[in-house]
């Protein structure tokens, strides 16, 4: 099919994958990413990340309603702001998981974080519950746009403090708002955000930021394409003991994207709009009609055919040349919701970003000498030298692209001793 160069549509690119990890028998993780264009029920590209909490597969279970839940009750609303129907689908997905759990010994009191973002043609909206997190990365600045839920955060929020001054015996893991348990809960939004071309969004669990620190996270966003970062982010949180699932959530705003055929996009083919081809197309088919009216009707009807042509004709233009994606209230007559971002970190690819991938290999490295994984060092070499190479001669984002390959090798390797050792 031949591309048609004006044909455009509003498109995110994205990539999704979660992971058991190291230490897990079940993945209690879930997530979900959709799109919708407006033609039923509220709009918008929908993604969601949940970690789920409970005995036995409870938070399996409870991950999944709360996912699946959020998805039918959001795509249901038929009217209203996008961000009442998002609070609405999360209040949903609490008060479903909270039923079931009461009807089963096995479910009862399972819970489940849940993070969810809409992306829409103007704007980006965040629902959000528990210590799963949501990300952007804008230019260099990467920014967290949610409020984890968990005990060493209020205590920063109380005492004004940063993560790092909270003592070492406080508890990392204790989550102080989630999905299911009670009744009710309290739910935070965020947003709307304004939405640029290239605007890279994270949707994670904390299996993830537990072990990638966000200089990190933000560096591999930086040079990866979503697909690639998502398998580096994942096998580098393995690599690191992999002690929790890891879900990870990527996608890149494409503002605009070309496409081919006028019938494979989700908007109209945009036509000329210039003022000349305005003009001509409705007088060309007034002049044809006045013509065809005049030789068979006489001149009155020659001049109601002209007419009506043109106007015809002009309406169809003008129906042709929307390509607009569904309206949303512009921002300045939103009220701005929640206090995002909470954590902004710089990483701007540089010397040091190729220092800081460079030690998580060299650790790595570490690791697999004294456990004795099965790794082919010549292969590991080669790709070092190639990295350190390319960061000598200060091309740091292929440094930091190669680096990637090496973690993405060193997940097979210990991959293949796991296999071997069985």
């Amino acid at each position: 099919m031949n591309r048609i160069a004006d044909e455009r549509v509003y498109s995110v690119e994205h990539a999704a994958l979660s992971d058991v990890g190291l230490s897990r028998s079940n993945n209690q993780d879930s997530l979900l990413i959709t799109d919708g264009d407006g033609s039923k029920g509220t709009p918008g590209y929908l993604l969601v990340v949940a970690d789920g909490m409970g005995a036995h597969a409870a938070g399996e279970v409870a991950s999944r309603i709360a996912v699946d839940t959020v998805e039918e009750v959001y795509r249901a609303g038929t009217g209203g702001k996008p961000e009442e129907a998002l609070h609405e689908a999360l209040r949903a997905a609490n008060a479903e998981i909270h039923r079931q759990g009461l009807e089963s010994d096995e479910l009862r009191g399972m819970g489940t974080t849940l993070s969810s973002l809409v992306l829409l043609p103007q704007e980006a909206l965040i629902g959000h519950v528990g210590d799963s997190r949501i990300y952007r990365l804008r230019g260099n600045t990467l920014e967290q746009l949610t409020f984890d839920h968990s005990l060493v955060w209020e205590i920063c929020a109380v005492e004004n403090i940063m993560e790092t001054e909270v003592p070492a015996f406080v508890p990392r893991n204790i989550v102080t708002r989630s999905v299911g348990p009670t009744p009710e809960v309290d739910i935070d939004l965020e947003g709307p955000f304004s939405l640029r071309t290239g605007d890279t969004y994270l949707l994670c669990s904390d299996g993830l930021t537990g072990q990638v620190d966000d200089e990190e996270l933000g560096t591999i966003l930086q040079c990866f394409g979503p697909d690639e970062a998502a398998l580096v982010l994942v096998d580098l949180a393995n690599l690191r003991g992999g002690p929790d699932n890891v879900t990870v959530v990527v996608a890149r705003v494409n503002r605009w994207k070309m496409t081919g055929g006028t019938k494979t996009g989700k908007f109209r083919r945009r036509r000329s709009t210039s003022l000349a081809a305005r003009i001509f197309r409705p007088l060309l088919a007034a002049a044809g009609l006045f013509a065809v009216g005049w030789m068979f009707r006489g001149p009155v009807a020659a001049i109601v055919a002209a007419a009506v042509g043109a106007l015809l004709v002009a309406l169809i233009d003008r129906l042709l040349c929307q390509a607009e994606p569904p309206s949303v209230a512009p921002l300045g007559d939103r009220q701005r919701l929640g206090r995002a971002p909470y954590i902004t970190c710089d990483c701007t690819v540089n010397e040091r970003s190729v220092h800081c991938m460079a030690k998580a290999i060299e650790e790595i490295r570490d690791v697999a000498v004294n456990r004795l994984w099965h790794v082919d060092w010549d292969q590991f070499e080669g790709l070092v030298a190639a990295a350190e190479e390319a960061g000598k001669s200060g091309d740091f984002a292929e440094s930091v692209a190669v680096y990637g390959k090496v973690v993405r090798f060193m997940r097979t390797q210990l991959q293949k001793t796991l296999a071997d050792d069985e």
